[in-house]
């Protein structure tokens, strides 16, 4: 019996990939046999990423997708695909009162409007497979918001939004578009000193499961991934340890 979990020779681009969540899907994915085309902005951390990706048919591209010419060089240099994971993105905290143009522009163009761009050029260009998924990495903060994160979160919900349009879009390709909303997830940002010990244990308290970690995030980019959920489109995934549940 064939196993429809398998990513097993999919060629599977994933953005964001030099840090965090990125870096452990596309790991994780090299893992389980899928050929990867890795991308980032930052060289030597990529590259560091890169080494540690499992069997050798993988491939790394250096962009900057805020970049116009670097998605030009992208999607130049990519194979078709047959899935697309977009991980890239920032976190900037601030109250209304406090927002800069520049922090309007920066977090947009980073979270929503440089995936809107790559997405249309991948469809334009034929760069993804009948019968591909895309995987777009949003947040709980969607809806469970917090004070400070009001850019963060109008993203993350302009990201459902364009996902459930263009899920109707491709569907007639049998493409398939979802979102995954992760709640709070142990990534090197623990280790920066933006976050005190007392923020910390404050946010596991309210995980009645405890903090996830990125290959919580990666197992369900898996199964959007593989054949197993062919039938799941413009679906909005929670995964949070229950945080939502309180």
């Amino acid at each position: 019996m064939n196993n429809p979990f398998s990513v097993e020779g999919k060629t599977i681009l994933v953005t964001g990939a030099s840090s965090g969540i990125g870096a452990e899907v596309a790991v994780g994915l090299a893992q389980l046999k899928a050929n990867l085309v890795i991308t980032g902005r930052n060289e030597e951390r990529l590259s560091n990423i890169y080494n540690r990706l499992s069997g050798s048919n993988h491939s790394k591209i250096i962009a900057d997708l805020n970049r116009m010419e670097d998605i030009d060089k992208l999607i130049s240099e990519l194979p078709v695909l047959d899935g697309v994971v977009f991980c890239a993105g920032i976190v900037k905290t601030m109250p209304v009162k406090n927002i800069t143009d520049a922090a309007i522009d920066q977090i947009f163009e980073t979270n929503i409007i440089s995936n809107i761009r790559l997405c249309k050029r991948i469809l334009r260009e034929k760069k993804i497979a009948k019968g591909g998924s895309v995987v777009f990495i949003s947040s709980v903060s969607t809806f469970n918001v917090k004070i400070g994160n009001s850019l963060y979160s109008a993203t993350k919900g302009a990201m459902n939004s364009f996902s459930k349009a263009m899920a109707l879009e491709v569907a007639s390709q049998k493409i398939r578009v979802n979102c995954i909303q992760p709640g709070f997830i142990k990534t090197a940002l623990l280790n920066s000193g933006m976050i005190t010990d007392e923020q910390l244990d404050a946010y596991v308290s309210k995980h009645p499961l405890g903090l996830g970690s990125p290959d919580d995030v990666a197992n369900m980019c898996v199964y959007l991934l593989s054949d197993a959920s062919k039938w799941v489109t413009g679906s909005i995934l929670t995964i949070d340890g229950g945080l939502t549940l309180q």
